[in-house]
């Protein structure tokens, strides 16, 4: 009887600190996913925000602001404009 109360005894000591590891691992898993839960939410509103940025610096206005102010770009208007006519090769045959 006593060597299988050793032999109890030792499963019982080794099951329960099976337990303990795999209650820490739990543990451990669980904050990991919390934290990774944590990092998706920052970024998809990191997204968001960036998105709405980039939606503002691409207004017709803004890029029109910035080609005039930044480039001295002006718009083009009937005086200011050139036409090329590209003259047939000679010998071309039509």
């Amino acid at each position: 009887m006593t060597r299988l109360s050793t032999v109890l005894l030792i499963a019982l000591v080794a099951s329960g600190l099976y337990l303990v590891k795999v209650s820490y691992e739990a543990r451990r898993l669980f904050v990991d996913l919390e934290r990774a839960k944590a990092e998706e939410q920052q970024l998809q509103a990191d997204e968001r925000r960036l998105e709405a940025e980039r939606r503002t610096a691409a207004t017709h206005l803004r890029v029109e602001r910035v080609a005039r102010d930044k480039l001295n770009m002006r718009q083009a208007n009937a005086e200011t404009t050139v036409y090329v006519a590209e003259k047939p090769a000679s010998g071309a045959s039509r």
